[in-house]
């Protein structure tokens, strides 16, 4: 069967699909000749259902409804998925959004299409919910049911892809912005997990489109300029690659320049923290070959001809992203071309498809159209199921998964070879939960490549790791603050829950039989289990919680076992709630000489609020901010890639632009927290105070996170001017000989 044409292109955003009489037997047409097998008669049914169900209803652009289920479809046929999957894009809001029922679909077209379309309305739910822990709840559903049939997220994403091409007509902009987060956090980075790049990449377009306009049409600008100026410059870089692949006798079926999208260069001006102009590599060349020999042999060209920038080489042809994703790429030097720095991409052509179009690229090349369906096919969907099955609470997991997908891999080996995918930026713990739970619960150290290293050692590709494990060890809750994974968070945090209500249940045991000795009665378990009904618990260990907790006390326990113990009423305890409140009395001012007197203020907001500083990120002058607006307590400041404003995704309204008042001019008062591991030896902290102050830095609070025999983990808390004051103090201290690494800690 032939390979899918280009990447879709429709009609304009907003205009009606052509819907007509003939749009089911047109839509089934289309199916067959890709798919023979196709039950034509079925789509066209499954057309004419919708239809009649959505009669009546309109688009936010004023179309008949029926022109989005029918967008859908006609995107899923460009992938050229089975009718199955046609026919539940047509369906696919009729059971939520009409009279007709899953009952009645199942009827007309069959378990498998019902199930379906109930999949993919559990995951539709997630766009309508405005309660957090709702959203979480439905999250775990989408997971639990793209684990089942992938198809499931297949339809949702070509759902959500027309949704997006369209949302410039949603009135509402609190809306818009809340469906562009959730498309950016969750469903782009889930289409990249199988490797549907085109897609990922139009949903992360249009995302930023919305979520930063002024970011959007500055990088866009720029880009247009820059390809007006040298408008010939991809087309010559192009006929260069094809003299060189010449000379060199490789083989090549088709070459190809582009510019990357606004949201990719964003991403390494943002890393980098460079301007546009300083970008190197906003140009990439794809070169599809015949063979996997090819490939190397055209990389061999490549690296002859021009000067290779270093740290720039990836080979995933031998070492295979998660999702299947295979390819060389190298960045190299054109220097006959305004010294160009390019990315090549080196490929087969059935590599180039599974890139482009991943796990839909499966029906083309598996024999008969069938697809292995279950989440074994997709490591990652294991591992979202891993999360699911540790974390504590749904909201837990959704941050925790949240995490997962916006990861980069690093690929690592274990002492026997075997190869472990992790998010980049991975430590030794997080390589020892990915190998099995249990390793990770009790892992005391870690070798890389046959070196002692800290547990919170960042990982590099290609690293060897051996995970020292101890008989009976525990999880550190320290470990939480650096390990990057899902599963090794939610199992540190499901310890720590085990633990902290293990504690509880001791200290409310305590307190109650305190309570039962002060007056003078009996104290057993046996002698509460009637009065468990009263106090609303389901069990002794769940009320002695509650007490410990603070939501009942150990009085009340008593009272509930021997109510005969009630005295008659004080008149105090009759007496209104509201008048026994203590009145809330302003703090006064700072006096002169305080932080906030002489910290760097910032711009963008109403005189007089009050301002403080984020503690979980520590900005500091130099950094991209935003702030967060709480009643009563003025603003406070994060920076702008603080994880902990995913928290506030659902009240975009609290969010406000400021920026740092550099025209106040700079003070000290503010406070940078730098990660510190140094060797367990005499004078090691007196080294790293010393260097901190010759930097003119005041160390506010120092932690010994971590001691080992060979190494301890510092946190510091420094008081700094700005962000290059609090570099070269970073720079000082990675120059010590006791220093084995100091960065900034990550928000």
């Amino acid at each position: 069967m032939n390979a899918p044409g280009p990447h879709p292109n429709f009609a304009p955003e907003g205009l009606a699909t052509g819907i007509s009489d003939s749009t089911g037997a047109d839509l089934a047409r289309d199916v067959v000749a890709y798919d023979p097998r196709a039950d034509a008669a079925t789509i066209e049914a499954a057309y004419a259902t919708a239809k009649a169900a959505h009669e009546g209803q309109k688009r936010d652009n004023g179309d008949p409804y029926i022109t989005h289920p029918v967008s859908v479809a006609r995107i899923l046929a460009q992938y050229r998925l089975d009718s199955a999957s046609i026919v539940t894009a047509l369906l696919h809001d009729v059971a939520e959004d009409t009279k007709v029922g899953l009952v009645d679909l199942e009827r007309r077209f069959g378990k498998e299409v019902a199930r379906l379309v109930d999949g993919v309305t559990k995951l539709t739910r997630l766009e309508l919910q405005s309660e957090r822990t709702k959203q979480a709840e439905n999250f775990r559903k989408l997971v639990l049911a793209m684990s089942e049939d992938i198809r499931v997220l297949l339809v949702k994403l070509a759902d959500r892809l027309h949704n997006m091409r369209t949302l410039h007509f949603v009135p509402q902009e609190a809306r818009r912005r809340k469906t562009a987060r959730e498309t950016m956090d969750i469903f782009a980075p889930l289409a990249e997990r199988i490797g549907m790049d085109a897609l990922k990449t139009e949903l992360e377009t249009l995302s930023f489109r919305e979520l930063d306009p002024d970011a959007f049409q500055t990088i866009a600008a720029r880009r247009a300029f820059l390809y007006g100026q040298g408008a010939d410059l991809i087309d010559e870089i192009r006929d260069d690659l094809t003299h060189v692949f010449k000379e060199a006798g490789v083989e090549v079926e088709e070459l190809t320049g582009r510019e990357k999208s606004p949201y990719s260069i964003w991403l390494k001006m943002h890393g980098k923290k460079v301007e546009f102009e300083q970008l190197s590599d906003i140009m990439a060349f794809r070169v599809i070959v015949p063979d996997k020999g090819a490939c190397y042999a055209a990389l061999g060209a490549v690296h002859s001809a021009y000067r290779v920038v270093p740290g720039r080489f990836k080979d995933y042809i031998s070492t295979p992203k998660p999702n299947g994703y295979q390819s060389i790429h190298t960045g190299v030097t054109v220097p006959d071309k305004r010294n160009a720095k390019i990315e090549v991409q080196i490929r087969t052509r059935e590599m180039h498809e599974v890139a482009e179009y991943g796990v839909a690229a499966h029906w083309i090349y598996k024999q008969g159209g069938q697809v292995a369906r279950d989440s074994g096919k997709f490591p990652w969907v294991k591992a979202l199921l891993d999360i699911l099955e540790q974390a504590a609470e749904p909201q837990e997991f959704l941050d925790a998964t949240r995490l997962e997908l916006h990861r980069d891999q690093v690929f690592c080996f274990s002492p026997k070879g075997d190869l472990i995918a992790l998010p980049r930026g991975s430590t030794c713990v997080d390589f020892a939960y990915q190998v099995h739970s249990q390793v990770g619960d009790q892992c005391v150290g870690a070798k890389i490549n046959g070196q002692i290293k800290p547990l919170r050692t960042p990982l590099e590709n290609g690293d060897q790791v051996e995970i020292i494990t101890a008989r009976g060890g525990t999880p550190n809750p320290q470990w939480e603050r650096f390990v990057v994974t899902g599963k090794a968070r939610a199992r540190i945090r499901r310890f720590m829950h085990a633990e902290q209500r293990q504690a509880q249940q001791q200290e409310g045991r305590a307190a109650i039989a305190k309570a039962f000795r002060q007056e003078g009665v009996e104290f057993s378990e046996k002698h509460l289990e009637p009065a468990l009904k009263a106090l609303k618990q389901a069990s002794f260990e769940e009320l002695c919680i509650v007490v410990a907790s603070g939501g009942a006390s150990a009085k009340d326990v008593v009272l509930a076992v021997y109510p005969e113990l009630r005295g008659p009423p004080r008149p105090q305890d009759v007496l209104p709630i509201a008048r026994s409140r203590p009145r809330a009395v302003p703090l006064p001012p700072p006096g002169k000489g305080s932080r906030r007197d002489v910290a760097m203020g910032v711009t963008g907001l109403v005189a007089g609020m009050q301002v403080n500083f984020a503690g979980c990120c520590h900005p500091l002058p130099g950094d991209r901010i935003l702030s967060i607006v709480t009643t009563g307590k003025g603003v406070t400041v994060h920076k702008t890639d603080c994880p902990n404003l995913s928290g506030f995704a659902d009240s975009p309204e609290r969010f406000l632009d400021i920026d740092w008042d550099y025209a106040g001019g700079a003070g000290s008062g503010h406070v940078g927290r730098i990660d510190v591991v140094t060797a367990n030896d005499r004078g090691a902290l007196s080294a790293v105070t010393d260097a901190i102050a010759r930097q003119d830095g005041a160390i506010e609070n120092m932690r010994i996170v971590h001691r080992g025999s060979d190494f301890q983990e510092i946190a510091i808390d420094v008081e700094v001017k700005d962000l290059r004051h609090l570099g070269n103090i970073i720079a000082a201290l990675r120059g010590l000989t006791a220093v084995a690494q100091a960065e900034r800690a990550k928000g």
